[in-house]
């Protein structure tokens, strides 16, 4: 009975443009969870690995990021473990795909004609491993959006040619109300109706499985996050296909953990912050170099709080894997003394207080919260801190 390593998503090379100085960090975690999944691959034995889309981030990597990824996969080859990958909506099968630019198999040190390393492509869209009594097929399109959906009139009932019969496919699953619309959309109907023992699925970045028809199906997820609030990815599949009663597929999945990286989002209330040094030291109890921590400041400052995030960010920078400190608080007003209407103090508070009446009244939430800061401010430089103020 075939055993099988099913992952996705990779995204070898990513940018990472929301992680900031983290990025190289994190281009280098997402290997080595590529490496991981390779070595869980190996330690239970598989049979195959299926790789269902986005291996690369995009088609424009360099031949160096190529033939690393070729070095893991030799580590199955090697062993005699099929690897079949489809291509994905990042790393798309189009004319400038990076499947066409380079020959993974020819790489690997193959010999032509080798069934050891197949990108099923929609010239060459399935795979007939008879040692193994097992058909993969590879549901891809030439284009980013599909024309149509992959499992549209698909269905391998009668296709004598092997006992067991898998899918891969990347893209998503239509949810009524969720997801009803992307680049690559199938229903859980057309999945019953495919007759499949599985169906091997990547493009979430979140694991989940479930069952339509006779069909188990499962997204691996993203062996390590691709993004800052991917919470549900680390993780690939092993797959076990059995006989089951009444001569239906038993298939078996079991989710394995592969990535490090944690995420984490903390909420601090602004009223309760004696200032900007407490709060650096109130969140460095929470350093973790796996840890992507979102903090939001929340509730209603007091007046006097001055606090910088981007500072508070650098100043904690090198003890997480990434920081991000997003000021949502509202601006408490303390009273200010009586000031004249003709002087230039007096008839700013006046107009800003016209200003925040007016938004409140409108239900424009954003405008008066920015009055409210810019009265702050300018009771600050106006009043307390004169000096500071320089007229023309």
């Amino acid at each position: 009975m075939p055993s099988l390593l099913h992952l996705a998503d990779v995204h070898l090379g990513a940018r990472h443009a929301d992680m900031g100085a983290a990025a190289t960090k994190q281009r280098e975690r997402q290997a080595a969870a590529f490496t991981r999944a390779i070595d869980e691959g190996l330690e239970a034995g598989v049979d195959a690995a299926l790789i269902c889309g986005d291996l690369f981030d995009s088609n424009a990597q360099p031949r160096r990021s190529v033939e690393a990824a070729v070095v893991e996969l030799r580590r199955l080859t090697g062993r005699g473990i099929r690897v079949v990958i489809i291509p994905g909506t990042h790393d798309v099968y189009d004319k400038r795909s990076i499947y066409r630019a380079f020959d993974l198999a020819s790489m690997a040190g193959l010999p032509r004609g080798s069934d050891l390393l197949t990108v099923l492509t929609p010239e060459a869209p399935e795979l007939l491993l008879k040692d193994l009594d097992l058909i993969v097929y590879g549901r891809v399109f030439a284009t980013k959006r599909a024309p149509r959906s992959p499992l549209a009139g698909f269905d391998v009932r009668a296709d004598d040619r092997a006992a067991w019969k898998v899918g891969m496919i990347h893209g998503s699953r239509m949810i009524p109300g969720r997801v009803d619309s992307d680049d690559v959309i199938f229903t859980d109907a057309e999945v019953a109706a495919s007759g499949l023992d599985y169906l091997a699925l990547g493009h979430w970045h979140s694991f989940s499985s479930g069952r339509a028809g006779g069909t188990t199906w499962a997204y691996a997820g993203a062996p390590e996050p691709v993004a800052v609030d991917q919470d549900g990815a680390g993780s690939v599949c092993l797959v076990r296909i059995e006989d089951g009663a009444g001569g239906a597929s038993s298939v078996q999945v079991e989710r394995l953990r592969v990535g490090r990286t944690v995420f984490r989002a903390e909420s601090v209330d602004a009223g309760n912050i004696a200032g900007q040094a407490a709060l650096v030291e109130q969140l460095r109890e929470l350093a973790d170099p796996d840890l992507v921590l979102s903090v939001s400041l929340d509730g209603i400052a007091p007046d006097t709080l001055e606090l910088d995030p981007d500072e508070v960010e650098r100043a904690l920078g090198g003890e997480f894997l990434h920081i991000r400190v997003r000021d949502r608080s509202a601006t408490e007003l303390a009273e200010a003394p009586e000031l004249p209407d003709d002087t230039v103090a007096g008839r700013f508070v006046v107009d800003m207080k016209s200003r925040i009446g007016a938004a409140d009244a409108k239900g424009d939430a954003a405008d008066a919260e920015r009055a409210r800061q810019i009265l702050r401010l300018g009771r600050r430089l106006l009043l307390d801190d004169p000096d500071h103020v320089t007229l023309p």
